[in-house]
């Protein structure tokens, strides 16, 4: 485990026992009409009863819930032991079945090749160095004919001053490097306490089509409010889209490493 992970490792962990941002349990109204709060687009038709989906780097007691509650046969990666008891806890409080298993989102090694029909990711491609790597792994474990659900972080978002200036929000970060971004204190957009990484496009996209993916749908989530208060992630977001969601499906069976990629190692 590199530095970054064992960092993040920690930073989650903490976050989850002090009940920060994303560590929320999904509560009644999330659980009411399970598939449409998962999957606003329609992505994944009408049912997902008897899937197998993996809820990828995504703990902390909402989203593997949900899709348990959606009929789905749900395991949960993480890479925080501390996010995985809260999908556990909330699995035992609500008679849901779910399987977890501690992990980092670039190695699945302990998951059999093929074995889900969809692969649900939130955001979280940020907290590790190298994108090429997760999307490798979620090849492996995808059925061909599979989907593969995920929402990254724009890498505007993360160049992007989070309060604006008189002249807006300004381009603060180099779109190309290869160290974690500087750390960050009271946040809109960022994880305070963890390793984040901007990926650019040709990675996000171009990336993903590399591993053996075509992508067949692409949206921005809209969270601009103009009304908002100035400063404000509602404001903000009316300026720079802080999200993608990718709906990509996988199509080939084995693909060459990228010859060459420039990777941070501590």
């Amino acid at each position: 485990m590199t530095r970054a992970h064992d960092h993040n490792r920690q930073a989650w962990d903490a976050r989850a026992r002090s009940r920060k941002r994303f560590t929320r349990p999904a509560g009644d109204d999330d659980l009411a009409d399970p598939l449409r709060t998962v999957d606003g687009p329609g992505w994944l038709g009408k049912s997902i009863a008897g899937k197998r989906l993996l809820c990828l780097a995504a703990g902390g007691g909402k989203h593997g819930p949900i899709y348990a509650a959606a009929g789905a046969a749900v395991t949960v990666v993480d890479i925080s032991a501390e996010m995985l008891e809260l999908d556990r806890k909330v699995a035992r409080e609500r008679g849901l079945k779910l399987d977890t298993l501690r992990a980092s989102m670039d190695d699945l090694s302990a998951l059999a090749d093929g074995l889900f029909d969809i692969v649900a990711h939130p955001v979280s491609t940020c907290y590790v160095p190298d994108i090429a790597a997760v999307y490798g792994e979620v090849a492996r474990v995808t059925k061909l004919a599979g989907l593969y659900i995920s929402q990254h972080k724009t890498p505007t978002s993360l160049q992007a001053s989070v309060k604006p200036s008189p002249l807006g929000y300004e381009i603060t970060e180099p779109y190309y490097r290869t160290g974690p971004l500087l750390e960050v204190k009271d946040s809109l957009v960022r994880e305070e306490g963890t390793f984040e990484f901007l990926h650019r496009w040709d990675q996000i996209v171009g990336g993903l089509c590399r591993a053996g993916f075509v992508i067949e749908d692409l949206t921005e989530p809209r969270h601009a409010d103009p009304k908002a208060p100035v400063g404000s992630f509602e404001h903000r977001s009316g300026y720079v889209a802080p999200y993608v969601r990718i709906k990509a499906r996988r199509v080939e069976s084995h693909l060459e490493p990228i010859a060459s990629r420039t990777i941070w190692t501590p």
